[in-house]
């Protein structure tokens, strides 16, 4: 697989990695219809596990079964899958080859009560990633959880284990817990402080949220209003958090959350393009969707983040 300039250039950030990471992130900037141009889109469908299977899938019955992810992934020209272990391993036969994957090897649960702590299970090892033929093993941190510390340790001593067989880390950078409020999870000094944790932890690819232009923290509050640090719109908030990435050293992709409507998903990609995010991580938003609905939205996308519409 020949690679691009544009990916060369994204590669050559990564001046610490193994032949066998560099390898992965290039299958995965090379798959599917963005394949070559530095950008990506991923379809994740861990939310089985996070939010139970109603919630899920009812909306779109044929999503209970796994196969339909991975075909939609195909058929839609992706970059990539990422899901639990038990999704992977459903359709890792029929689908191998077809379209790098991603093993998501921590998750939670909605039945947990509200005292637990933010936390995640691990549930699935390097081993497993190697096993399944994945390009890479993703990971939830919490940081502002009083268990983030914990949190962190694991995904530091699996990246390790993950890079030395030649497996890419993602890691899904989720702010919340204890020390945040609600508007404090999406608050952009949040939001970037986020995706540099995720950065300093060694994740070869950066996964996190939109933010709005609240500002959580005192102390940051301070050095934003000092220094005019533009946040007002969705576009500057996305530029600032990729600076926040080792100044766009790191490969950034951006949930696309709650199921919304179409013009919003086309509003938030343009954002992610504009502000020089690599792409969207998006789930619900497709395959809560009858299958031609997400084949099309999909479509857009990639129109999208190649510049077109």
């Amino acid at each position: 697989m020949k690679s691009t300039r544009i990916v060369r250039a994204i590669l050559s950030n990564y001046e610490g990695e193994t032949p066998g990471v560099k390898a992965n992130l290039n299958r995965m900037l090379m798959t599917g219809k963005l394949g070559g141009t530095g950008k990506m889109i991923i379809l994740p469908v861990d939310q089985g596990f996070e939010h139970g299977p109603a919630r899920s899938f009812a909306a779109n019955p044929a999503a209970y079964d796994p196969h339909y992810h991975y075909q939609l992934a195909i058929d839609a020209g992706l970059n990539a899958y990422a899901a639990p272990l038990g999704m992977i391993e459903a359709g890792a036969d029929t689908f191998a080859g077809q379209i790098p994957t991603i093993l998501k090897v921590n998750s939670a649960n909605s039945l947990m009560s509200d005292t637990a702590g933010r936390n995640q299970a691990i549930t699935a090892s390097v081993d497993d990633a190697l096993r399944l033929g994945c390009a890479a093993i993703g990971f939830t941190i919490y940081p502002g959880s009083d268990m983030a510390l914990d949190m962190f340790e694991e995904i530091s001593a699996m990246r390790e284990e993950a890079a030395a067989k030649g497996v890419a880390s993602v890691i899904w950078s989720y702010p919340r817990g204890e020390s945040l409020s609600k508007d404090g999870e999406t608050a952009i000094d949040v939001a970037a402080y986020a995706a540099q944790i995720a950065a300093l932890l060694g994740a070869h690819v950066i996964k996190i949220k939109l933010s709005t232009d609240h500002l959580e923290l005192g102390e940051a509050r301070k050095v934003y209003e000092a220094q005019g640090i533009d946040v007002a719109t969705q576009t500057a908030r996305v530029r600032h958090c990729m600076e926040a990435a080792f100044a766009g050293r790191r490969i950034v992709v951006f949930s696309g959350g709650a199921k919304k409507g179409e013009s919003s998903v086309y509003d938030d990609a343009r954002a992610i393009r504009d502000g020089g995010g690599n792409g969207s991580i998006i789930g619900r938003n497709t395959f809560q969707r009858p299958r031609d609905e997400a084949l099309e939205m999909l479509g857009k996308l990639v129109e999208i983040y190649r510049g077109k519409a």
